[in-house]
């Protein structure tokens, strides 16, 4: 695990709130020229810290405000089931994420679409296109509560 110091850190903070802030207004805010500031920044990304630049898009104003999570368990544990299970999933761009999980169920998604219609749309795909599924179960989020991207650095 790479070493950060409190430049690094303040760094990452102001490019989770703002990707797109200036060389100049980034260096400026950790008391650093342009060229020691792109010269850490660099490096975040090299050492993989600094992933990827991306927008947060509104999804009630794209009509894709209906959030489920989706709990599945299986009874196949077999390495190719895994890779199918795995390949299927991820080309769905509905699915944000998901996780293999210790508990009572087996994976975890989460997943964003318009409305019930389009996620009962998504289950029926899930479900032709995997074998194996012994229980998939789904909640609805009514509210959003909290939502960040931002990792507490």
């Amino acid at each position: 695990m790479a070493v950060l110091d409190s430049v690094d850190r303040t760094l990452l903070r102001l490019l989770q709130d703002d990707a797109t802030m200036p060389l100049a207004e980034l260096a400026e805010a950790v008391n650093l020229t342009t060229t020691p500031c792109w010269k850490r920044l660099k490096r975040l990304e090299e050492d993989g810290i600094l992933r990827q630049r991306v927008a947060l898009l509104d999804p009630v104003k794209l009509g894709i405000a209906f959030t489920a999570f989706v709990q599945i368990k299986t009874s196949n544990h077999s390495q190719d089931w895994f890779n199918h299970f795995v390949s299927t999933v991820t080309e769905f761009p509905e699915v944000m994420e998901f996780y293999r999980m210790a508990g009572e169920y087996d994976y975890m998604m989460k997943v964003q679409v318009a409305d019930m219609q389009a996620f009962d749309n998504l289950y029926k795909k899930l479900v032709a296109s995997v074998s194996d599924l012994t229980n998939v179960t789904s909640t609805f989020a009514m509210e959003p509560l909290k939502y960040t991207t931002a990792l507490p650095v």
